[in-house]
């Protein structure tokens, strides 16, 4: 303005029109600095003041303290939410509200089901199997964690993303509480096979963790809601009363053939889950250390379901307990073979990074992720809030490609600032927790997680040795580690209660809990991949082409395929995620022929070269 001669006065007449509502104040506001433009009106008086200028398009834009801030004003139709809106703002251009009518639906279309829900048959599936609620729920005995508020398929998987773990969307959907016989049933195993010593006069084969736990309160859960269900309702179940719910049912062989079809129908096939049932019925009603065996007293609370169960297979059950599991153990081992052959895999996890995999380069491919963080970086002084949260973003992704860590161990990291005294090695056994802090020898933030936090800790990987790793300082790694420990990390807490753990929420003012779950922390990876992973072609933003929407697991899924392809051991490759090379061959094999005979040409050409 001050090169051409212009006052904001000036400037206004000559760019603003008279239909235009835009005050000559707002351009003074700019000029101080007060405020910044962020509607998309305001982005195309911008546009006009560059034409004025004769300055190249976007030139103003670019010089905005905020580059990842969402604009506001688009014009996407009464019939969205608010929620939606601010979702959508992100991922419009700011040329929207100008386009056609049929160019707005295609980008708004586009957006929805790459970006907002990612374009998989699961994800299809899984949206539809949530507005059908039927589980019962356990409220009383939920055994960490907050299942009940997951609202995304990948964080189905209790087993903390391991791809032995069974997913379901039907979990997204308890409503009803468990009546009080049946809640008290399921206290009864949960006590049973999570307590430290067995009670005496039973016994047991295997303890449940709290992840499983978890997990099969879910599942259980699940069966009966959908035996309790209507069968004229969209979930079509048994109609079984509520009142009649009783873990006794789990016997009788025609209860399982039921609820295995009813799965098969509502889904098509059969998948891992029903496999993954029947070895916990196994588990339940094997001889001597069963807990459905060693509690004959359940047969009374049954009572007969015509259709499901008589009263004379009630009556024999009463006679002989014992000879009812044993009957039913046979009948689950036989189906559980049948399953294992026809099964289906409905989620592949690779699909939403395939075009990270079949990079030459994965870790190259994923990391430009990180780079349109800091690309983007708000300016930290004028928005220390967003600051601080694209710094969690950059360091959640750069820490998870340099450890690989499975998103639990990622998540309960806990953080010792420098200077202090870290935590001891005893501690965080106890603990079941690693810990980031700085060593004076080596001169670097170092991560320490003992074995038994692992999930795999009895692998041969770790040998009874705790995981000790100093991270690299490279590419400002530190810098940005410094800076989010001394000074971010304490903008998002604001001034809640510290629950140690390096990454910590954005704390407002209708949570004050700044621990993350396993829901949360997957929301906020989601978050991070949609806003700055996914390339928008509309917009021009997002790092990678092709992404789909996913998790803090496939990080994981990156590293080994990325050693895979470029030395071709599985041994080494199973380094980089802490596990076996038997687990890396059978999961991520199928990346390795194409490459096989690239990797010995390679080696053998060197004595062509050489020649």
């Amino acid at each position: 303005m001050r090169r051409h001669g212009d006052s904001y006065w000036h400037l206004h007449r000559a760019v603003v029109r008279e239909e235009d509502a835009f005050d000559h104040k707002t351009l003074l506001s700019w000029t101080k600095g007060t405020k910044v433009p962020r509607s998309i009106e305001s982005f195309e008086i911008l546009s006009r003041i560059e034409r004025r200028y004769r300055l190249p398009d976007g030139y103003f834009k670019a010089k905005l303290p905020h580059q990842a801030r969402s604009a506001s004003g688009h014009e996407v139709g009464s019939d969205i939410s608010p929620s939606e809106r601010r979702r959508l703002a992100w991922h419009l251009p700011d040329n929207f509200n100008s386009l056609p009518f049929a160019k707005r639906e295609e980008i708004l279309e586009w957006v929805r089901r790459v970006i907002i829900s990612g374009s998989t048959d699961y994800r299809r599936f899984q949206a539809m199997a949530t507005r059908q609620r039927y589980a019962i729920r356990f409220p009383a005995i939920s055994y960490g964690g907050t299942p009940s508020s997951r609202a995304s398929a990948d964080t189905l998987d209790w087993e903390d993303d391991d791809r032995t773990a069974i997913e379901d969307p039907d979990l997204l959907s308890g409503v009803v509480d468990a009546p009080p016989r049946l809640a008290m049933e399921m206290a009864n195993l949960i006590r049973f096979k999570t307590a430290t010593l067995t009670a005496l006069g039973f016994q047991r084969n295997g303890v449940w963790g709290e992840e499983t736990a978890s997990q099969k309160i879910e599942h259980l859960g699940l069966m009966f809601g959908a035996l309790a269900a209507s069968p004229k309702g969209p979930v079509k179940g048994f109609g079984v009363p509520l009142s009649q719910l009783t873990f006794g049912l789990l016997v009788f062989p025609g209860v399982w053939d039921w609820y295995l079809q009813w799965r098969e129908r509502r889904r098509g096939f059969y998948t891992t889950w029903e496999e993954d049932m029947l070895s916990v019925l196994l588990n339940l009603v094997r001889a001597e250390t069963g807990w459905l065996w060693q509690h004959p007293e359940l047969a009374r609370n049954v009572t007969p379901i015509p259709g499901l169960i008589s009263a004379a297979e009630i009556a024999a059950a009463e006679r002989d307990w014992h000879a009812a599991c044993e009957t039913c153990f046979k009948h689950a081992s036989h189906r559980s073979k049948e399953i294992q052959r026809v099964m289906r895999v409905h989620r592949d996890p690779f699909e939403p990074i395939m075009c990270v995999l079949e990079a030459d380069s994965p870790l190259a491919e994923y990391r430009k992720i990180t780079d349109e963080i800091l690309k983007r970086m708000p300016n930290e002084h004028r928005y220390p809030r967003a600051a601080a949260e694209a710094v969690r973003s950059f360091l959640m992704l750069r820490l998870g490609l340099h450890l690989g860590l499975r998103q639990k161990n990622l998540r309960q990291l806990l953080v010792c600032p420098r200077g202090h005294f870290p935590t001891s090695e005893r501690r965080l056994e106890d603990m079941k927790r690693g810990e980031i802090r700085w060593s004076d020898r080596d001169r670097g933030w170092e991560v320490l997680v003992p074995a038994n936090a692992f999930k795999n800790a009895n692998s041969s990987f770790f040998g009874s040795k705790p995981f000790r790793l100093v991270l690299p300082d490279l590419l400002d790694l530190y810098k940005y580690l410094n800076a989010y420990i001394e000074r971010h990390r304490g903008v998002l807490l604001a001034g809640a209660d510290d629950p140690g753990t390096l990454f910590v929420k954005t704390v407002k003012a209708n949570s004050r809990d700044a621990a993350y779950n396993q829901t949360t922390f997957y929301e906020a990876w989601r978050l991070t991949i949609q806003r700055y992973g996914i390339y928008n072609p509309y917009t021009g933003r997002g790092a990678v082409k092709g992404l789909l929407p996913h998790g803090p697991h496939n990080v994981r899924d990156v590293l080994a395929t990325h050693i895979l392809k470029q030395t071709g051991s599985y041994e080494q490759a199973s380094y980089a995620i802490q596990d076996t090379a038997e687990m890396v061959a059978s999961h991520y094999g199928r990346f390795l022929p194409q490459d096989k005979a690239a990797l010995a040409a390679k080696i053998l050409n060197q004595v062509w070269e050489a020649a």
